[in-house]
């Protein structure tokens, strides 16, 4: 039929619907148009062994054993399994059935066409599979550090990506057998085409599906692998997780690179609040803590002239006390790391270092930033500390809601004429929360390949493997939180503050803030002390004047979206806001 031919499992052709019905032996003693059959006379009469092996009242539905084995049935009504004699429209229906029973449970389609031992195996891999995806979710909810770890395990990781590549090449396979037992050639032309391109179209969706989540977890791993090193896991410190994230520049003007922008991040780690300490880079006199190999070396903190500044830490460490350090990766991060401790009090456990030469990359990967610009930024300028003479202007960045590429959006956090430090520093964290905000999980899956190229170029950490669970799990508590905001510096602080610090002073004030930001959202609390010390002995701390949702930057500290929680009876001089080149917010 339709040029097709159908044979069953044993080789054998299946007899017409009138061989089979002619094939099947008449009952003993049948008449037929008169004529005799099994032995029967013409006149009707049946010999006397035939009559005696009759039974006594009519037919009985026992079978003689000496009749031979049991024929075969016939699968004239079992369109399943053989559609050969079913009609157009259920082999129609019939090929649309076996397409959604490969879809929805694997080899299910198999299973009721009679292949027993390939359904039976595909089943029991998509039951398996299902009950690892609902323990997945369920670790999620109750144990997500566990759920992380096992999926940037190496070990664990490799497993994950070779599962999904032998699960693609099976379904692929599953829907070549689908197709083979739909027999297309028994199809009208318009069901056939309809069906191979159907079959077509969910191999490609199924199987490359899954083959495209194998490789996104093999560029996971390559990217896990080559930014976050191994030992184990750190903990929290009384309570807190503290990470000192660094931005770091490397320009042709400069020797060697230099943390620019110094931000320390406190999270809570029951609740995920999270508070943003912004250091600036001109800090005098940093201390080290104790326990720190510079402490031997400037023991009244970090003195050494007018340049001894706190984003110097890193090139004097990695020019002249390398050796310090001798079992670090990073030693100029290390001991800036160390620094940042002494400043704020804090047990710092870990840095992330973000190379500013790489940075464009990766705001390109991400399809640019949208940020509301509230005054105009020069792109260029500065003086040339060979000639002495003024850089040129390269262009404008205008104020009012702009899309950057890297190449502006670097520019913008890094230009710094006519602009003071906290004017810069309040663009860069202006960036970093349009970078964020620009991180939804649509740009995460279709750009990956790109963010986890550029993440290995520009970022360096020392946070292990093993605390990527944990600090995935105090990330997500955390947005459900404002983020908070606090600085060593202006507008928390008057201007003379980093050039003449009170750390005892700072430290206090921040722990009482730390310990009011445990995921309260608290507004705007009153530190014990009142400020620190102000170069004419006057106690200048900061307040507010801060949108908690609205995202506006009007101080040094404060980031997009955030709450400053500062003293609040004590205001800042109005010299010492940000300027118009320093305010932008997040569309």
């Amino acid at each position: 039929m339709n040029g097709s031919t159908d044979h069953p499992e044993d080789g054998r052709p299946l007899p017409s619907a009138t061989r089979a019905y002619d094939e099947v032996p008449p009952a003993r003693g049948a008449h037929l148009d008169g004529a005799h059959v099994g032995g029967a006379h013409p006149d009707g009469a049946f010999p006397d062994d035939a009559a005696q092996d009759l039974p006594a009242e009519g037919a009985s539905a026992v079978r003689d054993p000496e009749d031979g084995p049991r024929r075969a049935r016939t699968r004239v009504g079992e369109p399943l399994r053989s559609p050969r004699f079913a009609a157009p429209a259920t082999r129609t229906k019939r090929a649309w059935w076996l397409l959604g029973a490969t879809l929805l449970v694997p080899g299910s389609a198999q299973l009721v066409a009679g292949k027993r031992l390939i359904g039976r195996i595909a089943v029991r891999i998509t039951a398996v599979v299902w009950a690892l995806v609902v323990l997945a979710v369920l670790l999620w909810f109750v144990w997500r550090t566990a759920l992380v770890w096992l999926l940037t395990n190496s070990v664990t990781s490799a497993l994950l990506m070779y599962g999904l590549v032998a699960l693609a090449v099976g379904w692929v396979l599953l829907w070549f057998d689908t197709l083979r037992t739909i027999r297309p050639g028994l199809l009208g032309d318009s069901a056939r085409r309809g069906v191979v391109v159907a079959t077509v179209l969910a191999m490609v969706v199924t199987g490359g599906g899954l083959g495209y989540a194998a490789h996104l977890v093999s560029v996971a791993r390559g990217a896990v692998s080559g930014i976050f090193g191994g030992g184990m896991p750190f903990s929290a410190a009384d309570g807190r997780y503290n990470i000192l994230l660094m931005g770091g520049d490397a320009g042709e003007d400069r020797e060697g690179r230099r943390p620019d922008s110094m931000t320390v991040l406190s999270i809570d780690a029951s609740s995920g609040q999270t508070m943003t300490i912004s250091l600036p880079r001109n800090l005098q006199n940093v201390p080290f803590p104790e326990d720190s190999p510079m402490h031997g070396v400037y023991p009244e903190g970090f003195n050494c002239g007018d340049e001894c500044i706190m984003n110097a830490v890193y090139t004097d460490v990695m020019q002249n006390h390398k050796d310090l350090y001798p079992d670090v990766a990073d030693p100029g991060a290390q001991a800036t790391k160390e620094a940042a401790e002494g400043v704020t009090g804090l047990k710092i456990q870990a840095y992330a270092l973000i190379d500013m030469d790489g940075f464009a990359s990766l705001v390109d990967a991400l399809g640019g930033i949208d940020l509301n610009v509230g005054g105009r930024v020069p792109m260029g300028g500065g003086t040339n500390l060979d000639t002495g003479e003024k850089n040129p202007i390269l262009g404008w960045i205008e104020p009012g809601v702009q899309h950057m590429d890297g190449y502006h959006a670097l520019w913008y956090a890094r230009s710094r004429e006519g602009a003071t430090d906290y004017d810069r520093q309040a663009r860069q964290r202006c960036v970093q929360a349009a970078m964020l905000a620009q991180l939804n999980p649509v740009t995460v899956a279709t750009k990956f390949d790109e963010l986890a190229s550029s993440g290995q170029q520009i970022l360096e950490t020392d946070i292990p493997q093993s605390s990527i669970g944990s600090m995935v799990t105090v990330a997500t508590k955390a947005k459900d939180h404002e983020l908070q905001a606090y600085a060593a510096g202006p507008p928390y602080y008057d201007q003379s503050f980093p050039t003449y610090p009170d750390y005892d002073q700072f430290r206090s004030d921040l722990a009482q803030l730390l310990e009011k930001a445990s995921g309260n959202d608290a507004q705007a609390a009153p530190a014990a002390g009142g400020a620190a010390s102000s170069s004419s002995g006057t106690a200048n701390a900061a307040t507010a004047g801060f949108t908690s949702g609205g995202g506006s930057v009007t101080g040094g500290g404060a980031g997009i979206g955030t709450t400053a929680v500062v003293p609040a009876a004590l205001k800042v001089p109005t010299e010492e806001t940000l300027s118009p080149n320093g305010t932008c917010s997040v569309p």
